[in-house]
């Protein structure tokens, strides 16, 4: 049986655990009726829960006080408009990579020595082997085709070679169409990824959109808290376990979201290494039960990155899309990183849609990507 806890006013105050309701109601805060059915088939792939274990539940709306707080935005924060938030957080990375070009782009001939310097700068921005190269032949081709002759033109022709590289990542996720619109989120500990679901709620909230979170991560120390703290703030909804299994949790979030109506579930689970076979092949299992909970489900499955780890992150890219398929990626902290430049290296090892990127600890530094304002905020 589910109990679900009933949003409180402040002063916060135990919450009380209430009785069901009789039948699926239209409130979120109330118990569907589709939760309370004693058994749930489908649930036979994931590790079967003690009769006693405890139920998934609804977070209360107030904080706890050993709940772990989201983070605050600073002041100064709230007054910048998000390209002025893009380029404060590619500050790094571009300071790394401006100051470098900046020579090699203020006059003189293009020659060889000019393409050999700028391969060195283009490495160690952390653009990667591959990316280096296919953005070095392109540049050449587009230098002979224009007939530029001073390396000050140069700066253009690399502009437009990496938008032609990095703009096909630029795919909006569309949530239309499917309902609930269940995206499964990925990734090692320390990502980012419950801070990620906590702004992504707060980002389609903001669009008019009913969310429902999955505290999946069951391993990881504070990680159901941290999301429970999320839902809190953002008064959102969080089906959550004492403990159990993820797959679980996931199971039991998607039926409540059928039973209530919401637009959008959001699928914490457990870190892991990609090298960690066995936990790759639970995060696959997860991945099975939740299509049994909604057939087409999951509809995205996104890999949420840490930019500060570089060319790593194409390692980790190209283990969770060879074990769930992923369908789209997220990258944090290129706020705190000289290596924005791996953005460039993802897309020409493994091209999937990056949704959204992420160049701060406020609540609203989470945006969807897009490739020409990440372009001209890396080179200004």
């Amino acid at each position: 049986m589910f109990s679900f806890f009933k949003k409180k006013t402040p002063p916060a105050a135990t919450p009380q655990i209430e009785t069901p309701a009789p039948a699926a109601p239209e409130t979120r805060h109330e118990t569907p009726e589709a939760a309370q059915a004693p058994a749930l088939p489908g649930r036979e792939d994931a590790a079967a829960a003690p009769a006693d274990a405890p139920a998934p539940y609804e977070a209360p709306a107030a904080a706890p006080a050993e709940s772990a707080p989201a983070p605050a935005e600073p002041t100064s924060l709230k007054k910048m408009s998000w390209t002025d938030r893009l380029k404060a957080g590619l500050a790094k990375t571009r300071d790394k990579l401006g100051k470098q070009l900046a020579g090699l782009f203020g006059g003189g001939k293009i020659d060889e020595d000019l393409y050999e310097e700028l391969e060195t700068v283009l490495l160690t921005a952390d653009i990667g082997i591959d990316a280096t190269s296919h953005l070095l032949k392109d540049v050449r081709e587009r230098v002979s085709l224009k007939g530029l002759k001073d390396s000050s033109e140069l700066k253009g022709a690399l502009k437009d070679s990496l938008q032609q590289l990095i703009g096909p990542l630029e795919v909006p996720l569309n949530v239309e169409g499917r309902k609930p619109f269940v995206i499964m989120m990925t990734g090692v500990n320390g990502a980012g990824k419950t801070t990620s679901i906590g702004k992504l709620a707060k980002y389609y909230q903001s669009q008019g959109k009913s969310v429902l979170l999955a505290a999946g991560d069951t391993f990881r120390a504070a990680a159901r808290e941290q999301l429970i703290a999320w839902g809190e703030r953002n008064n959102v909804t969080v089906i959550a376990q004492q403990g159990g299994d993820s797959a679980a949790v996931c199971y039991d979030a998607i039926q409540a979201a059928v039973a209530r109506g919401i637009d959008i579930v959001l699928a914490d689970t457990a870190g892991r290494l990609p090298t960690q076979l066995h936990l790759m092949e639970e995060i696959k299992k997860v991945k099975r039960v939740i299509q049994k909970a909604l057939p087409d489900a999951p509809h995205e499955v996104v890999l949420v990155l840490d930019a500060n780890i570089g060319q790593n992150t194409v390692s980790q890219v190209k283990a969770f899309d060879d074990a769930l398929g992923l369908t789209g990626l997220i990258l944090t902290k290129l706020d705190g990183t000289a290596k924005g430049g791996v953005i460039a290296a993802i897309a020409k090892q493994r091209p999937i849609p990056l949704r959204f990127i992420g160049v701060g600890e406020s609540i609203d530094d989470l945006r969807p990507f897009d490739s020409r304002d990440y372009i001209d905020a890396l080179f200004e």
